[in-house]
C-alpha cells in the first residue's frame, strides 16, 4: 500500500484550503509557532543588546516575509541564538545602526554560497561537530543570561529556578502550548500580583506597544561600514 502524502508537505494551498480539518490544523501550528517565537526573541534581544520590540517587530516581518517569498514545507522561520551571540559584541562596539548592514553583507555571502553550491560540502561534517556546535550554542546563552539574574534579590533566583523546572516538565503534561510561554505568562502573573519590585524586560528598553515607524539609516551601505 502505497504512503499517503501530507498535502500540507506538498506547499499547495489548494487541498488545505478545501478541507477545513486541515486548514485549522496549518492554523493552529502557525498561533503556536508564533506564540513559542515570544519567549525566544525577548531572550535573544536581551543577548545581543538590542530593544526587545525591534526583535518582536522584526520577527514578525521576517516569518511573513519567509512565508510568502520563500521557504519550503515543514520549515520554520525564526530568531537564531547563534546570530544574537555574534552581532551582541558589534552592537556594543558600534552601534544598532550596523546591524541592517551586517544582516546585508551576510545575506549577499549566502547567496553566494548556494549559487557555489556550498551547501553540498555539509555532508562532510561529521556529526559530533554539529552535536558539539548546539551545545555550545547553549552554553554561551546560558552564561550570557547569568548577569541578568545575578543580583541581590534571592527571588530572582528562586524565579530562574521555577522557569527552569517549568520548562523542562511543563511538556511531560501540557503539550499544545510551549513550555517557554507557560513559563512566562505564569511567572509573571506571580510577579505582577506580588508586588515584588524586580527587573523586567521593559527595563532593557521601550515597551510602549503599536508599531514603529521608519528610520533613517544611520551609516552609510558602502565598503567601510561592511568591513
Amino acid at each position: 500500500m502505497p504512503p499517503v502524502s501530507d498535502p500540507a508537505a506538498s506547499g499547495n494551498l489548494r487541498p488545505i484550503l478545501r478541507s477545513p480539518s486541515l486548514l485549522t490544523r496549518e492554523m493552529l501550528a502557525g498561533v503556536l509557532t508564533a506564540l513559542a517565537l515570544i519567549p525566544e526573541v525577548i531572550s535573544f534581544s536581551v543577548i545581543a543588546g538590542v530593544d526587545p520590540q525591534v526583535s518582536l517587530i522584526a520577527s514578525v516581518v521576517l516569518c511573513l516575509a519567509m512565508s510568502v517569498f520563500g521557504g519550503r514545507p515543514a520549515m520554520v522561520t525564526a530568531a537564531a541564538g547563534s546570530v544574537a551571540l555574534v552581532i551582541g559584541p558589534m552592537v556594543h562596539q558600534h552601534g544598532v545602526g550596523y546591524i541592517l548592514p551586517a544582516v546585508i553583507l551576510a545575506g549577499i555571502i549566502q547567496i553566494l554560497f548556494g549559487l557555489c553550491g556550498m551547501a553540498r560540502l555539509m555532508r562532510f561534517i561529521p556529526p559530533a561537530v554539529m552535536t558539539g556546535f548546539v551545545n555550545a550554542l547553549g552554553i554561551l546563552i546560558f552564561f550570557a543570561q547569568v548577569p541578568h539574574f545575578w543580583s541581590r534579590q534571592p527571588l530572582i533566583v528562586g524565579l530562574f529556578v521555577l522557569t527552569l523546572l517549568i520548562v523542562l516538565w511543563a511538556p511531560r503534561v501540557i503539550k499544545a502550548i510551549p513550555a517557554p510561554l507557560i513559563a512566562i505568562v505564569a511567572l509573571t502573573l506571580y510577579t505582577a500580583t506580588a508586588g515584588q519590585q524586580l527587573p523586567t524586560v521593559g527595563d532593557e528598553g521601550s515597551m510602549s506597544g503599536g508599531l514603529p515607524g521608519f528610520t533613517a539609516l544611520t551609516v552609510p551601505l558602502n565598503l567601510t561600514t561592511c568591513r
